[in-house]
């Protein structure tokens, strides 16, 4: 049972009769007014019971996209006047407000409901709240029916919109397109007649005897290469940076470079970490994004420094080892630091890490300011001074990855992605892949 707010006017509409007959009876009679004509229309309004509803499928979004939820109502019986609230839980973005809803005797009606998450994962919904209001609009019956729903937020992918271009690079650097690379890479494709320029070096002598002829060489980016794409889920991928976690942002990163290693032949493997493995793909070529997304979608930041030993079993043979971390100090670092240090004999190791334009910004402001110490605020001089130990202890972090034998990008969320396949094209064309 429920009463509406038209109940709670026509009680509000007593005052003037309390003004002009200023009597105690005349509060109590018009009160027991309202409660009777109120709980009559409860009594005739019809039973909830004799809605059915049903939900459709819903299908996964990315992050900062909008979803609808679509639920089916069929009446059973006769005409009836409905406020419905879909309850979803408030991470889902979801309206709500009661929509009302009105069925015809045996008729069907939508209530589609917008939802805009606020975070990655799963998104679920238990119940469908009814509500029957009466003929006098007073008041009502209310039920509740269990109706689930979910809806998988992915990771966003903002840096897709860089993939076309460097596709294209891509097929310029193994033949596929009608600029020809020649000469880069490791993995022979094909012979071709000497022309003047020619590396002598890549003159194929046996062929050039057959053919009475100088005949070269041609190579391309080799292909079938193991890429290994580690991802920190530790406490260090929990800060913020900008607007969103350190965490997206190194997914996105991740989501470029294995869709571009994907096209160019490389098999991938991914394994997100920190004291345990939480998850591993080796996604097929064709569904590489899809696969790694969905797998994404409920990996969240620990509290506990990541292990990454851990990530020894998955590097059985020679492969492109992507370390998506931070580098702030951290006691991480004093395991990240010998583990590229050991994984660098056998394997390239690259470590990319998501860096924070607005401590570099601080830091940068602080040693150019020409404003006198004696008139500087302290929360700023404290703020500058935090910025510029943040940006030391990054340096030498990154000093260290590189005396070990890794290759450091330190980029803003918005250049990471593109940072890291453009290394990865470069390694290609270099034949070091």
């Amino acid at each position: 049972m429920f009463w509406t707010m038209r109940a709670v006017v026509l009680t509000a509409l007593g005052l003037p009769l309390v003004m002009l007959w200023p009597n105690g009876w005349v509060v109590v009679l018009w009160l027991l007014l309202v409660v009777l004509l109120a709980m009559l229309d409860v009594m005739v309004a019809p039973s909830t019971k004799g809605v059915e509803a049903s939900r459709g499928p819903i299908s996964p979004i990315r992050f900062g996209e909008t979803a609808k939820s679509v639920v089916t109502l069929t009446n059973t019986g006769r005409r009836r006047r409905l406020r419905v609230r879909d309850v979803w839980q408030p991470l889902a973005g979801a309206n709500s407000s009661p929509v009302k809803v009105r069925l015809d005797a045996f008729g069907s009606a939508t209530l589609t409901t917008t939802l805009t998450p606020r975070r990655r994962g799963t998104v679920r919904t238990h119940r469908l709240v009814i509500r029957s209001v009466g003929p006098l609009g007073l008041g009502g019956r209310q039920g509740a029916r269990e109706l689930p729903g979910e809806v998988t937020v992915l990771p966003a992918f903002p840096s897709r919109r860089v993939l076309p271009s460097r596709l294209t690079r891509l097929r310029e650097l193994d033949g596929r397109s009608a600029v020809r690379t020649r000469g880069q890479g490791t993995e022979f494709d094909s012979l071709r007649d000497y022309v003047r320029g020619d590396d002598v070096r890549s003159i194929d002598w046996r062929a050039s005897a057959r053919h009475q002829d100088l005949v070269v060489r041609t190579w391309q980016p080799e292909r079938d290469r193991h890429v290994v794409i580690a991802l920190d889920s530790g406490r260090l991928a929990a800060g913020r940076v900008g607007d969103r976690p350190r965490l997206d942002s190194s997914m996105d990163a991740a989501l470029l470079l294995a869709a571009l290693a994907s096209r160019a032949g490389d098999r991938i493997t991914f394994v997100s970490l920190d004291r345990s493995v939480h998850t591993t793909v080796r996604p097929e070529a064709r569904r590489v994004v899809a696969d790694l997304s969905s797998a994404m979608a409920s990996i969240q930041p620990g509290l506990e420094v990541t292990d990454w030993s851990l990530l020894l079993p998955h590097l059985q043979r020679d492969a492109l080892v992507v370390l998506l971390t931070s580098l702030e100090a951290d006691p991480t670092m004093e395991d990240l630091v010998p583990f590229v240090a050991v994984v660098g004999r056998r394997h390239r190791v690259v470590v990319a890490s998501v860096a924070d334009p607005a401590v570099e910004d601080i830091a940068r402001r602080g040693l150019l300011d020409d404003e006198p110490d004696d008139g500087m605020d302290m929360d700023r001089f404290h703020a500058m001074a935090a910025a510029e130990g943040g940006r030391l202890r990054t340096e030498l972090a990154r000093d260290g990855l590189v005396r070990a034998g890794a290759t450091v990008l330190d980029q803003p969320p918005d250049r990471i992605p593109t940072a890291l396949v453009d290394h990865y094209l470069w390694l290609k064309s270099e034949g070091l892949l």
